[in-house]
């Protein structure tokens, strides 16, 4: 019901920084949540970002806090994650995902998302 197509990966030196984007289609509520995840080779696909659609509950793995950053575009229904001082532990693949309004607060697990995008690599390079 809805599709995400991510975009803006690539590979770049520790300290840069790449934008992402997803392309968002279908249908969409305020109470939507929209997520970042990403996954290393050989690691769990772990938790990045999420906001509300509104662009309210806005949340953020400690491991990103004050690097990372996830908007959404109302005009072009596109959802990013701005990515400052990259690590090389921030290589993975990073997948965005969409979720039915829930009553919790936070969605922060794979399993509480309906829909995904298939993915855009990112590689930092030491």
């Amino acid at each position: 019901q809805v599709r995400l197509v991510e975009s803006g990966g690539g590979l770049v030196q520790a300290g840069g920084s790449l934008r992402l984007s997803c392309a968002v289609s279908g249908r969409t509520f305020s109470a939507t949540s929209v997520a970042w995840f990403r996954q290393a080779p050989g690691k769990d696909r772990e938790f990045v970002a999420t906001m509300r659609w509104n662009g309210d509950n806005i949340k953020y793995q400690d491991s990103v806090m004050g690097r990372f950053a996830i908007s959404r575009d109302n005009g072009q229904r596109t959802v990013h994650l701005q990515m400052n001082s990259l690590k090389p532990e921030d290589t993975a693949t990073y997948f965005c995902a969409a979720a039915l309004p829930r009553l919790k607060s936070y969605l922060t697990l794979a399993r509480e998302y309906d829909d995904w995008g298939q993915g855009t690599q990112v590689t930092v390079s030491s």
